[in-house]
């Protein structure tokens, strides 16, 4: 099984974001931003392989073309909104297999970008990075960014059907946002594997959950480009050592769990014995009887006997499974005790070198 990874993420106002930022950071490119007269010039940012921009269909039949100029576009998206907390773009990031060659990749992502460009009338602008030169080198992936609101030939029109809440949503007959991007993530799983397909190699990905597609492992948690470059310097993190503490966690609990089941098999394995004896008390019982009253009153005095000293060995195990359970929970007490000592904290990051949203 390949790896998916595809994230929704707003370009936000409230968050401290821009458009212009955003995309010129993600692009290795220079962005004025008009309505702060702000240059952000990351033309000498490297391991960009391939940046292009995407209209819908619609848009090309009317020969809009002003939406394929990077600057235009994206200043466009700034202007339109005029709240402190609009959202001004949407991103997403995607993991690409590492299977393909540059130019398959490249279609892949292309028919991604055309497949959202169609389906909400807006502006797509992709960035397929290649992996960090110190990172893992099948680390592929693409970031790409779309305008919330619809191409038009005047500029941008109204917000696209995503960007809508669901109120609106629920209105217009559409279901609700979670379950419109679970449809693209849906779609990009079939795009992924169609490509995939196409070029003769045999891995699928699959958009589902690990508890969906009944894979019984923790899921791992992702580190981020900050700290993930941070890490590779040998620099120790108190986000690794929050993921620490909670693999520790997860491995604790599959090891108490591990244990229940052993538990409840020995139990099993221990009533399906009683069972036995008890059946062959029956049988020795029927073997002997004297008479049919006589051989019933046996039966159930032997019974009855075998079924007391069953009980009373359960109940001994329960009292030494209760005292267990008694000195786990302190022990646990005592560790949680001991990690909220410590203390955590993260902060919110912004579009820049140190805060890229690479994988």
């Amino acid at each position: 099984m390949a790896l998916y990874h595809l994230t929704v993420k707003p370009v936000s106002r409230k968050a401290g974001r821009s458009a212009t930022a955003a995309i010129a950071y993600r692009t290795a490119d220079r962005i004025h931003d008009l309505t702060t007269d702000e240059v952000f010039d990351y033309t000498r940012k490297r391991g960009v392989e391939h940046t292009e921009i995407v209209l819908p269909t619609e848009a090309a039949r009317q020969d809009i073309n002003w939406a394929r100029d990077r600057q235009a576009l994206w200043n466009a998206a700034e202007m339109a909104e005029n709240r402190s907390n609009s959202r001004v773009a949407r991103e997403y990031e995607i993991a690409l297999p590492h299977e393909l060659n540059r130019g398959q990749r490249i279609e892949l992502v292309r028919a991604f970008s055309k497949d959202l460009a169609d389906r909400y009338g807006v502006g797509v602008d992709f960035a397929i990075h290649a992996p960090h030169r110190s990172g893992d080198e099948r680390n592929h992936h693409a970031h790409i960014l779309t305008t919330t609101r619809r191409i038009e030939a005047g500029g941008l029109g109204e917000k696209s059907e995503i960007e809508w809440s669901d109120g609106n949503r629920r209105k217009a007959g559409l279901g609700a946002g979670k379950e419109e991007i679970d449809l693209i993530r849906a779609r990009w799983e079939t795009l992924h594997n169609e490509h995939l397909l196409s070029h003769g190699i045999s891995v699928r990905i699959d958009h589902r959950s690990l508890e969906a597609q009944g894979i019984h492992r923790t899921p791992t948690s992702h580190l981020g480009p900050a700290v993930s470059a941070m890490e590779r310097r040998g620099m120790e993190t108190e986000v690794c050592r929050r993921i620490e503490w909670q693999m520790q966690e997860a491995v604790q609990l599959r090891l108490e769990q591990a244990a229940e089941l052993g538990r409840l098999e020995r139990e099993m394995r221990h009533t399906n014995k009683q069972l036995l004896v008890l059946d062959a008390d029956i049988e020795a019982a029927q073997r002997v009887r004297q008479t049919p009253a006589l051989d019933l009153e046996q039966i159930k005095a032997q019974g009855r006997g075998v079924i007391q000293d069953w009980g009373q060995e359960l109940r001994r195990e329960q009292e030494i499974k209760q005292q267990q359970e008694r000195e786990l929970e302190l022990k646990r007490a005592k560790e949680r005790s001991h990690r909220r000592g410590r203390g955590l904290g993260l902060g919110r990051g912004r579009d820049g070198p140190g805060h890229d949203h690479e994988m």
